[in-house]
Parts: structure tokens; sequence; C-alpha cells
């Protein structure tokens, strides 16, 4: 049984995927109705809080993988390297991002600090450390399909995005055959980088009208964050890490994806295709 901890963008896929395989799948989530979907495809959904060590004990039963992702709250994922521990897991799949326990960014120190506690605690794992996901890029897509453009505090910084279900493929991938990616480190990219102006250019290719993309301030991007929904400390947070492609933060590519899966990684082009109905 291989245990995915969240039925997010990335664990509904992966979970998606191995029962396609064929795998013995679950999926922990504090609402089971709200993934009644995977319950469809034959994953097994149970309900469970990662605040609560019972619970995850509960799910943790028959468990030979797990699948670590979740908003990165330390005190949450260490829940579940515990229970792991304590259930003799063969193996974590940590879907991780940069971290530095030195970081400005919240999300970075906590990513270091799971790390550290995952590293510490004597399990297998693989660490999947990804770069910006083009999923993030969703929740600009209401503003763009009304005014055709919008903003950021990026500049003209570039960024090697990957395709979260690109993420969930390869966490797939190895949590169903892991002993080849034991204590190694991967990083998840697409096969090119992009400023936002280049994300403009492309949703304009696709959409076949103009996109024009305005450079903002952090503040700027922190108050666009909240408008459509996004809680004030994680919307300051986001737009921290946001300013920081325009310094380079997330200039870099890999070729881990298609190394694992035998396939390119999927491109912008083809994520913004795939997700044309969102912004128009």
């Amino acid at each position: 049984m291989i245990l995915i901890t969240t039925p997010g963008k990335v664990g509904s896929e992966a979970a998606r995927l191995l029962a396609e395989r064929g795998e013995a799948v679950r999926v922990l989530a504090r609402d089971p109705a709200k993934a009644a979907g995977l319950s469809q495809v034959g994953v097994d959904v149970a309900e469970g809080d990662l605040n609560v060590p019972a619970s995850i004990d509960a799910a943790m039963r028959d468990v030979t993988s797990v699948v670590l992702v979740s908003p990165a709250v330390p005190a949450q994922e260490l829940n579940v390297v515990d229970s792991a521990a304590r259930a003799d897991v063969a193996h974590v799949v940590k879907i991780t991002s940069k971290a530095s326990a030195d970081s400005p960014i919240a999300r970075q120190r906590g990513q270091a600090e799971i790390e550290s506690g995952l590293i510490a605690s004597g399990l297998e794992y693989t660490l999947l450390r990804s770069n910006f996901y083009m999923q993030n890029l969703l929740m600009l897509a209401s503003a763009i399909s009304r005014t055709g453009r919008f903003g950021s505090s990026a500049g003209a910084g570039q960024v090697g995005f990957i395709d979260a279900r690109d993420v969930a493929a390869v966490a797939a991938e190895i949590a169903s055959s892991p002993d080849p990616h034991i204590g190694r480190t991967y990083l998840l990219t697409g096969p090119e980088m992009l400023s936002y102006a280049g994300v403009a250019a492309t949703l304009t290719t696709v959409l076949g009208r103009s996109v024009a993309f305005d450079e903002r301030t952090v503040e700027e991007d922190k108050q666009a964050m909240m408008s459509v929904g996004v809680p004030e400390p994680t919307a300051a947070m986001n737009a921290h890490a946001v300013s920081l492609i325009a310094e380079g933060e997330a200039a870099w590519l890999s070729d881990d994806v298609p190394a694992i899966l035998g396939r390119q990684a999927r491109t912008f082009q083809q994520f913004i295709t795939d997700h044309r109905a969102a912004f128009s």
C-alpha cells in the first residue's frame, strides 16, 4: 500500500496514476467527500488530519511507501515521518522545493526542517525538489481572461516552471519502484526557462489574443493574491518568494524528469493549451 498524505494537485494526480498502474494506494483527507473522485478510480480515501497523529497511524496500516506532500507545515509533515517510522515504512518520497534553514522565506525554512527530520529518522527517502509550479499561474487566470494582462514582482527573472502533473508522475514512478532512487535528490523542472514576459507571449500565442505583463511591486503582488482569497500571511510569503525570481532564485533547469519518466516534461505551451478554458 502506498500512502499519499494530501489530495492536492500533486497528491491527487499521483494517486490517480498509481491506481491506473494497479497499485494499492490510499490518500489521507480531512474531508473525504472532497476526494470522492479518487474513490471512483479505486483509491482508498482515509479520513484523517496531519495534526492528529492517531489518524495518521490509522492511515499508515499496511503501508510500505509514503508520498509526503502537503503545504510544508513542519509539525504536520514530521507527524507523518514519526508515524512512518513507527510503522516501519520502507520508503518516503518527499515533495519539496528550495530548502534553506536561513532563508527569508518561511516555506523554505520549513522545508529544510522537514527534510532534516526525515533524514534523521533513519527512513529510506527520496527528495523531489521542484521549481515553481505552472499551476500557480491559474490564480491569475480570472484577471487575464477579464483584462488581457497580469502583473508580478518577478521582473525579468527566468523560471524553470514545472507542471505539477509531472511532479506527480515522478512521485508515482519512484513510490512504486523506489530501490534505484533511495537517498537521491532530484531537481524537477520543465524543459525551458521563461520570464513572465515570456509567459505573456505564450499566452498570447495559445489564446490567439494579446496578453500583456506588467511589472509590480511586492506589496502590489501581495494585495493581488489577497484579492483572490489568499490569506495575508501566505500572500506576503508568496509575494516575497516571487520577488526573488528577479534575483535569479528560479533560474535553473534539470533533465531529471525525462531521465526518470522516459519522456520530456511538459512545456509551458502544453500547460496553457490544456488549461485554455481557465484563461479564456
